[in-house]
């Protein structure tokens, strides 16, 4: 697989899927459903996940594909794919609340390698490029790649971190975590939107537990990873890996190097 033609290719499902999202976000009232794990599942999760897996499929028909609005995926095993949640932050979307993402992501051999962030609503675009490295987009959003803003991992200061947590799954595990650090500020943030505030160097810390899947991660882990960040278990800060069966995550912790983690 060439690298060069797979950012392209994320880069422009991602804006297309956004699209088809604010279709329906800027639409009238929308049907709400539940999934057999209840969570909520939209038209617009379905119409940006149709789009995105069909451009995959098309280019890349021999590369296993997991997505989240695809049950029968779920039961593939691969240790290189892509990974797709076409709508990461329903809950933000149906409360009409921007912070919501669409994620695609490469995983090669257990790693996030390649990965691409959009959240429609705010017009943010992160991605990687295929030397590894992360950048965000400037829009506004064209055929052709606009203006680029290399992403680094903030300097941290342990007498003052800046801690980012989940909007819409805040616990009080959680919050007892973060109390173990000196903290300056928090802000809370929905979706893979936290893992590319750590990577534009605006938070320093995001801890995260609570039950996640592979797909909701995946994208911003790469994101993060390619801005020099780390994704690692809660329990041993071990690297967070991919490909695991069922495609559960464990609790963990996303930083910037230079946290000392409690």
């Amino acid at each position: 697989m060439d690298f060069a033609d797979v950012i392209p290719l994320f880069r422009r499902l991602a804006l297309e899927a956004g699209e088809r999202i604010l279709q329906v976000y800027h639409g009238p009232d929308f049907e709400v459903r539940a999934k057999g794990d209840a969570s909520p599942v939209t038209e617009a999760d379905e119409a940006a996940d149709a789009v995105i897996s069909a451009g995959l499929r098309a280019a890349f028909p021999a590369v296993p594909l997991i997505t989240e609005e695809q049950a029968a995926s779920h039961a593939l095993s691969a240790r290189s794919f892509f990974i797709v949640d076409p709508l990461d932050g329903t809950k933000e979307f149906v409360q009409r609340r921007g912070d919501f993402t669409v994620n695609i992501a490469y995983v090669r051999d257990g790693i996030p390698t390649l990965g691409v962030v959009y959240a429609p609503v705010k017009r943010r675009l992160f991605y990687t490029l295929p030397n590894g490295a992360s950048v965000e987009e400037t829009g506004p959003f064209g055929p052709e790649s606009g203006p680029l803003t290399a992403l680094k991992v903030s300097t941290p200061d342990n007498a003052a971190l800046m801690v980012v947590a989940s909007k819409s799954h805040r616990d009080q595990a959680t919050d007892d975590y973060i109390a173990r650090y000196a903290v300056r500020d928090m802000t809370s943030a929905g979706s893979s939107l936290k893992f590319c505030l750590l990577a534009t160097g605006e938070a320093d810390l995001y801890p995260r537990l609570g039950r996640t899947m592979e797909w909701d991660t995946a994208a911003g882990d790469a994101v993060l990873r390619g801005a020099g960040g780390h994704v690692v278990r809660f329990d041993d800060h071990q690297p967070l890996a991919y490909g695991k069966p069922g495609w559960d995550n464990p609790f963990f912790i996303a930083y910037a190097p230079g946290v000392v983690l409690k």
